[in-house]
């Protein structure tokens, strides 16, 4: 009760220093307010000492790799990303790892971290899926909550995003989701709406689209009347970066902050919005006050400033990483028990694939996060086995559709003291004098609109001077490819290898040049490398980009063949499968449900030679299997983060037990997809959501499709026996039910299992989908022990949305639960009657 007063008296405390700030604000300063300064910051008012809060992009890490107006550079922990937090099924876990992210964040000066994303995973196809949490709102949800409890523990504040219905990147930033209320509050606001009621986070995110024809950002019905009035939303509103399209229209319909700055349509067209009764002042104070309780929240205005100090890239943080990877990857097929693998047995291990040599630790996008270290599978299979086992790799195939950024291992200083590239900025367009600022700089990319790439560089006018080596791995024939604004040149070992001058155009199409060329490189040799970046002085966007890989030149067939060959002489083969770097990403999206290159080809080839084959893959989305009853294991490892290939080597061994189940259902084609349904199912200008509530599993449990995999699905290398499930036989509309049931592990390793619980309305005056997540647990268990799991259920998880009635309604009748290890493997089921 104490703790509940003193929050209650903290809070009134905000609310009285805000209405004395906003009273003593002039229109100008209170408009000020409702935009950025630059990228990341919002306005401050130094006459009244009110600072600006610091933004940066998450979610799964803190992304300031890229030069970045007024922030700190350098390289932060990569968690890994969305989908692997809701795989876990463990809300602890995410709470711990929110906790991380916060204290990162605060480490790297800044005051909000841009996520989570909950968008619903709508289509297999969907470029950020892997940012996501699930198809489910409930799973979503539990997820939501616990990370952003754990970011806002550490004084800094989340974005909940991208509010609402942003399902695919295809003509996101004009393209509207056409979706009926009951399918916007069941399916896609209900993980937005726990996350507003029961974690409080400082800011949501209005996404690019619209919906229902009207501008997220514009939105009155899901900005005020929902987010604000109804749920009680007390932060503010901030549009995606670029996602304002009005003037006022878009502040009365509840925008209260529009990104990045300076003011595209507020700022001083806003003021005169005023100042023409287009729109009222109280209109300003209420997106103002919004602005200045969360600036009171950060802390930012207390003497003494007393903000957490944080910190980045700590032991813990690492461990933290690996520990979510670990109990994120999912364990799909096992026949034989091959997994784990058994080293007694063992004495040769073949590594193939394109995702053996080279963690793949995340998506492209905003999220991409540049970490301290990656590990890779083959280096951390080699590392633990040690001389005791033969591991041998071969390539096989590659995987990349367009060529990929070089390599950051293949980048080092000047002097080859560390990673990156030595990076000197100059205040002027000719590379002339002292560079005004000289930092170590970790890739060879970046992309600046309207902002300084460096401190005391202006932002209209400068050049750039990359130095350092490259040295590739092996002898080859490499393509360098660069894409780019403004003046590029590329030397190797002070020859001129490519140039490429400022493109004329006003469109970004054609002001964005690319060039090639192959070039025959010498494995283990530094190169001397040099880049010189002139910025165009005819467009604001700074856009470079140095991509290489090795030329195959017709050798695909000979990579592959020497794979086949490996497999066919070691006990074991390992593939490691799945997307390049950056290739499901913000801002697209894939074509189809296929493994980029070869690997089908390859997977196949290699299980006809090797009858101990295990396919890994590195996926934050469903992929085609043509291969899947041939292959006899099968692991799903997401995007694991800088500690992949440790987690995964862990869980192969034997060292972790699987425990992770699927938060999506991997249909076994795209045809099979419920939104695949609708001819616009995604990438149109019209996006029809024609199906409705029946969205992943409730589809394929309506219409009796069977998955290639089910939701909730992941094998263990133990076994669970769930005891009879117990519930009440008359529950009171409005008193809670209580339901529980047992679990043994009745194998003979320790493990956890994932307890779900679903619930079925037997009769409802609407339709409902055969059954609905409403609860889960993730249990650790020792061999032989048994513990009780027991869950509450409310009045909410009993109801659905009707539209007639303008609310949620729980209708008296006969409810069915059912508990299992996953949507189709159904344990348990118990009735009971609502009265």
């Amino acid at each position: 009760m104490a703790k509940k007063n003193k929050a209650q008296n903290i809070k009134k405390d905000i609310e009285v220093r805000v209405e004395e700030l906003l009273s003593q604000l002039t229109l100008r300063e209170k408009v000020s307010l409702l935009s950025g300064k630059d990228e990341w910051n919002t306005v401050p008012i130094e006459r009244l000492g009110i600072p600006s809060i610091t933004m940066t992009d998450g979610p799964h890490g803190v992304r300031a790799g890229n030069p970045e107006t007024g922030r700190k550079v350098g390289p932060s922990t990569c968690f890994p990303t969305g989908i692997s937090m809701a795989s876990s099924w463990n809300t602890e876990l995410v709470e711990r790892v929110g906790k991380a992210l916060g204290e990162e964040t605060r480490g790297m000066g800044c005051d909000i971290l841009l996520g989570p994303c909950v968008n619903i995973v709508r289509t297999p196809l969907a470029g950020r899926n892997f940012e996501a949490f699930s198809e489910d709102p409930y799973l979503a949800g539990k997820i939501g909550v616990a990370f952003v409890n754990g970011v806002q523990s550490q004084q800094v504040g989340t974005s909940v995003k991208h509010y609402a219905t942003n399902n695919c990147e295809i003509e996101r930033h004009r393209g509207s989701s056409e979706v009926d209320e009951r399918t916007l509050r069941e399916i896609y606001l209900a993980q937005f709406e726990a996350i507003v009621k029961e974690a409080k986070p400082w800011t949501v995110m209005c996404s690019y689209n619209r919906i229902n024809g009207v501008y997220a950002s514009q939105n009155n019905h899901l900005q005020n009347e929902i987010l604000k009035d109804e749920w009680g939303f007390d932060g503010f509103v901030v549009s995606d970066w670029g996602a304002n399209h009005t003037i006022f229209e878009s502040v009365q319909g509840g925008l209260d902050l529009e990104m990045p700055g300076p003011a595209r349509y507020f700022g001083d067209f806003l003021m005169q919005a005023v100042q023409n009764w287009q729109i009222d002042e109280a209109v300003i104070d209420k997106a103002a006050r919004r602005i200045l309780r969360i600036i009171l929240k950060s802390g930012k205005m207390d003497k003494p400033v007393k903000l957490l100090k944080g910190s980045v890239n700590t032991p813990a943080h690492e461990a933290l990483a690996r520990e979510l990877a670990e109990e994120a990857i999912t364990l799909l097929k096992n026949d034989g028990k091959l997994l784990p693998l058994d080293m007694k047995k063992v004495k040769s291990i073949a590594v193939i694939g394109p995702n053996a040599a080279e963690a793949r630790i995340g998506g492209g996008g905003s999220s991409y996060v540049v970490p301290p270290y990656r590990v890779s599978p083959l280096e951390a299979l080699k590392a633990r086995l040690g001389k005791l086992v033969k591991v041998e790799y071969e390539l096989g195939c590659d995987n990349y559709v367009e060529l990929p950024i070089v390599n950051d291992d293949w980048l080092s200083l000047p002097d080859g003291s560390g990673k990156g590239l030595k990076g000197e900025y100059f205040n002027n367009a000719d590379l002339s004098g002292e560079p005004a600022s000289v930092r170590t700089d970790p890739r060879a990319e970046f992309w600046m609109s309207g902002s300084t790439p460096a401190e005391n560089v202006s932002k209209d006018k400068f050049s750039i001077r990359w130095t350092g080596q490259l040295t590739v791995p092996d002898t080859d024939t490499y393509t360098l490819w660069i894409g780019h604004t403004g003046t590029y040149r590329l030397y190797l070992d002070n020859d001129l290898v490519l140039e490429d001058l400022d493109p004329e155009g006003e469109r970004f199409e054609d002001r964005f040049s690319q060039k090639s060329v192959e070039k025959e490189l010498a494995g283990g040799h530094p190169y001397a490398l040099k880049i010189e970046y002139i910025k165009s002085l005819r467009h604001g966007l700074s856009v470079g980009r140095l991509a290489m890989a090795a030329s195959l030149k017709g050798r695909a067939n000979e990579k592959m063949q020497k794979a086949i060959e490996l497999a066919s002489k070691c006990d074991v083969a390992l593939i490691f499968a799945g997307m390049p770097e950056g290739y499901e990403t913000e801002g697209n999206d894939r074509p189809d449900m296929e493994l980029p290159g070869m690997q089908n080809e390859l997977i196949e080839a290699v299980t006809k030679v090797n009858k101990n084959t295990v396919v890994v893959l590195n996926v934050g989305s469903p992929v085609r299997m043509p291969w899947i009853d041939e292959v006899p294991a099968l692991v799903e490892a997401y995007y694991p983060g800088q500690e992949a290939g440790n987690a995964v080597a862990k869980v192969l061994l034997g060292e972790i037990n699987p425990s992770g189940k699927l938060s999506i259902t991997f249909p076994k084609k795209l045809e099979n997809n419920p939104a695949y349904l609708n001819s616009s199912y995604y990438g149109a200008r019209k996006v029809i959501y024609g199906e409705g509530i029946f969205i992943g599993y409730r589809y394929y449990d309506q219409r009796g499709v069977k998955p290639l995999f089910p939701f909730g699905f992941g094998l263990s290398y133990t076994t669970y026996k769930y005891g009879k499930v117990k519930a009440p036989k008359k529950v009171k509309k409005g008193k809670p039910v209580e339901i529980s049931v047992t679990v043994k592990n009745t194998g003979d390793r320790a493990g956890k299992e994932v307890v779900q619980l679903y619930v079925s309305d037997k009769a409802s005056s609407l339709p409902r989908p055969p059954k609905e997540l409403k609860g889960f647990s993730k249990v650790a268990l020792e061999p032989g022990e048994t513990k009780t799991v027991t869950f509450t259920l409310d009045e909410r998880a009993l109801s659905f949305y009707d539209p007639q009635q303008g609310g949620w309604v729980a209708e008296p009748g006969e409810f069915e639960v059912l508990v299992g290890s996953s949507s189709r493997d159904i344990r348990g089921k118990a009735t009971f009657t609502l009265v």
